[in-house]
Formats: structure tokens, C-alpha cells, sequence
């Protein structure tokens, strides 16, 4: 049985994906009980082609395609439906962070009475100043808003029971789908462990966020008015 799904969206990551390719090879190898679900989410690079390329020596490893994309949100929530595992888990493919942290995370749902209560998620360190005095005002935003604590909403990785996932109803289909995720294991009285991630520079490439001003302007707007669609949602039940 397959113990841990990691579901990591890919977008224009061929540069990426040989990178991750054997940096999980190293670190599931010889596990069994873990698959990666490899989300090919709509890129309009070779990464179509590479991808089943890198994975075919690879008995851990699979791919799925998404086309057009998605957005970040819906290519994990493909590979969320896609995966086999009792937990599941998604990380980023630019290898901010290592897939490793899924391991370190899994033993925390190994030591739980009941593992269908517990939530995992990364807390990120080594970052610039500037994207940490982002992530606070993000967090107390969030947390004053939705009305429960809520810190480094978007670090990786996110980790949960299956029993978890099934109970989500319409989850949103962009960045907004990190906040969704963690705000409903709080506010379903979940066991929210946090544990510490570094979180290093891309090994190719740019954020489609986190360029410029502009970028992170475009994602909080873009976060905001999920948040406030939320709070409503929220409000009516």
C-alpha cells in the first residue's frame, strides 16, 4: 500500500526536472510505500516529452498531464486526485525546498494516535528579509481576517490524511489553494504541527510570483479577494 503521495506541480520546469528527477531518486529510491505524482501542468516547454523520459527508470516516480493549465491550485488538486497514498503531501519543483521535508514530515503523522487528524506543513527559514516581512503581514492579514491564527501560509509541504482531503468542497485553483487547505485544518480542530524547512534559491528560472512589486501586487489582489470570498462562504454557515 502506498504510505505518502507527493504530488509536485511542474509549469515550464524542464530545465528543473532533471534536477528533481534525481534528487527524489535519491531520496525514495529504496521506499516502497512513496510515489511522487509529477504534475505536468499545462507547460508549454519540452517537459511534456522529459518528463516520462527522466521517470521511466524510476518505479516511484509518475507523471500527469493537465492541459490547458490549470493555475498552481488546480494542478495540485490533480495530483491530489490522482495519487494512491494514505497521506498526501504536495512541494514546490524548483527545489526550494527538498523533497526530503516530506519524509521529515511524514514521521509526524508515524507518531500520531490517530493520522487522519493530523495536518504538517513547513515553516520556512534562510529566506531574504523582504519576503519574510511579506509572509507576516500576509499571515496577520489572514489571521484577522478568518479569525484563526494562521503563519507562513504558503511554505511546503503541506501534508495530510486522505480522510482530510475528501472532505474538501470546492477548493480554489490558484495560490489561494495553500490558504484554503491550512485555514480548514484549523478550523476543523485538525493537530497542525509545523517543523523547519530551509528554503534555498530556485536552481533555474523565476517565480511566476515573486518577481517584482508588480507580481507579489497581482497575488495579494489576487488573495485578497479569494480571502474575502472565504470570509462570506464562511459567514453563511
Amino acid at each position: 500500500m502506498t504510505r505518502l503521495s507527493l504530488v509536485v506541480p511542474c509549469y515550464n520546469e524542464a530545465r528543473n526536472l532533471p534536477l528533481l528527477v534525481d534528487r527524489c531518486a535519491v531520496v525514495f529510491g529504496d521506499r516502497a510505500d512513496v510515489e511522487v505524482v509529477l504534475v505536468d501542468n499545462g507547460s508549454t516547454d519540452e517537459s511534456a516529452t522529459l518528463l516520462p523520459e527522466l521517470l521511466a527508470p524510476h518505479g516511484w516516480g509518475r507523471s500527469v498531464r493537465v492541459e490547458p493549465n490549470q493555475g498552481y491550485g488546480g494542478g495540485i488538486l490533480a495530483g491530489l486526485r490522482a495519487a494512491t497514498g494514505e497521506i498526501l503531501a504536495w512541494t514546490h519543483a524548483d527545489l526550494q525546498t527538498d523533497p526530503h521535508d516530506a519524509l521529515v514530515g511524514l514521521e509526524r503523522f508515524d507518531r500520531a494516535d490517530d493520522p487522519s487528524r493530523v495536518f504538517v506543513k513547513g515553516r520556512r527559514f534562510g529566506r531574504p528579509v523582504a519576503d519574510v516581512v511579506f509572509t507576516v503581514g500576509m499571515a496577520a492579514f489572514e489571521t484577522a481576517l478568518l479569525g484563526v491564527a494562521l503563519w507562513d501560509i504558503n511554505a511546503q509541504p503541506t501534508m495530510f490524511h486522505r480522510d482530510f482531503f475528501v472532505t474538501w468542497a470546492d477548493p480554489p485553483t490558484d495560490f489561494s489553494l495553500d490558504l484554503y487547505a491550512y485555514q480548514k485544518a484549523v478550523r476543523d480542530g485538525l493537530d497542525v504541527q509545523r517543523f523547519p524547512v530551509h528554503f534555498g534559491p530556485r536552481a533555474h528560472g523565476q517565480s511566476r510570483w515573486n518577481v517584482d512589486w508588480t507580481s507579489r501586487y497581482r497575488f495579494i489582489r489576487r488573495t485578497v479577494d479569494y480571502s474575502l470570498t472565504l470570509r462570506r462562504e464562511l459567514g453563511r454557515r
